[in-house]
C-alpha cells in the first residue's frame, strides 16, 4: 500500500519542497484549493521550496506576478521552468546564434534568445523548431509553415533540429476540463514525419523538463541537497520523473481505488499520496 501523508508532514520530513505549478499551486483560473495556504505556510516557515514546472509560455518574473494576482507570493527566484534549460542545452548543441523558429509565447521567444538563438519566422526557414507552448501564436499557419520548411529541408538533406520545452500533453483548465499542450503539438508534427520518412529515426525533438532529470537536477543544484520532495499530480512527468532522479515524490490525487494503484507501474510509483495540499 502507498502510504497518505499530509503536507504539514512533507514540511517536517523535507529540507525542501519541489512543487508543480498546473494541477497543484494554479490552473488557468487562479489558484487551486489549499495552495495559497501552503504557500504563506511555507513562506513564514521559511521552508524552502521551488515550483517546478514545464511550462515554458512564461518568464520566471511573468508566472511570479500571475501568481501573486491569485495570492500566491511566489518569489521569481523560487521558480524553475523548463524554458530556461534552454540555455545550456543550446550551448552544448552549439547553436548559439542559430535561427530558431519557435512555437509559443512573446515569454517562450525570449528564453530562446536568452539561450542564443536568433529567432525568425518559420516560413523563412530555420536550423532549429522550438516548440515551447501551444498558444501565442496564430496555430495552423505557423504549424503549417513550419512543417513545410522541416519537409523541404530533410527532402534537400539539410540538417534541421527539433527541440521541445514543454513535454506535457496536456494541462489541466479548469472545471475539470483538459486543454491540449505542447507536448501533443510535437507529438502531430512527430507523426507526420514518421510517417513520410520512416527511415529517419532522428527527426525526433529533444524533450526538456519533466520526466527528464535536467528539471530536478537544477532544483538539487539550486537548494543544495537532495533532501527533497516533488508533489505533483501528474504520474508521467512529476512523479516518474522524481523517482528515476533518485528523489520522494508524492502524488497530489483525489482517492483512487485500490486497484486503480495496483496497476501503476513501479517506475510510476509515487512514495505517498496526498489528499490535498491542507
Amino acid at each position: 500500500m502507498i502510504p497518505y501523508i499530509t503536507t504539514p508532514e512533507l514540511i517536517a520530513r523535507y529540507d525542501v519542497l519541489l512543487l508543480d505549478a498546473y494541477g497543484v499551486l494554479v490552473d488557468e483560473a487562479g489558484a487551486l484549493p489549499g495552495a495559497v495556504e501552503l504557500i504563506r505556510r511555507l513562506n513564514e516557515l521559511r521552508k524552502p521550496y521551488y515550483v517546478v514546472t514545464n511550462d515554458a509560455s512564461k518568464l520566471p518574473a511573468t508566472a511570479a506576478k500571475r501568481y501573486q494576482r491569485f495570492e500566491l507570493s511566489v518569489d521569481a527566484d523560487c521558480i524553475i521552468t523548463s524554458g530556461s534549460l534552454l540555455a545550456s542545452y543550446f550551448s552544448s548543441h552549439g547553436f548559439n546564434g542559430v535561427r530558431c523558429a519557435v512555437l509559443g509565447t512573446e515569454d517562450s521567444l525570449e528564453y530562446v534568445r536568452l539561450a542564443g538563438g536568433r529567432v525568425v519566422s518559420p516560413s523563412d526557414g530555420f536550423d532549429v523548431l522550438v516548440i515551447a507552448d501551444e498558444s501565442g501564436f496564430p496555430f495552423l499557419e505557423t504549424a503549417n509553415a513550419a512543417l513545410t520548411f522541416i519537409c523541404q529541408a530533410v527532402d534537400r538533406d539539410q540538417p534541421v533540429h527539433l527541440v521541445l520545452t514543454n513535454p506535457d500533453l496536456t494541462y489541466p483548465s479548469s472545471d475539470q476540463r483538459l486543454g491540449f499542450a505542447a507536448g501533443s503539438v510535437a507529438a502531430m508534427f512527430e507523426t507526420v514525419l514518421r510517417s513520410r520518412y520512416p527511415h529517419r529515426d532522428d527527426l525526433r525533438f529533444g524533450r526538456l523538463g519533466k520526466p527528464d532529470a535536467t528539471l530536478f537536477a537544477e532544483a538539487v543544484r539550486r537548494s543544495g541537497t537532495r533532501n527533497a520532495v516533488m508533489v505533483g499530480d501528474s504520474l508521467e512527468t512529476d512523479i516518474r520523473g522524481a523517482r528515476a532522479f533518485g528523489l520522494d515524490a508524492a502524488w497530489l490525487t483525489v482517492d483512487p481505488e485500490a486497484a486503480a494503484l495496483a496497476m501503476i507501474p513501479e517506475t510510476f510509483r509515487p512514495t505517498y499520496l496526498v489528499r490535498s495540499l491542507s
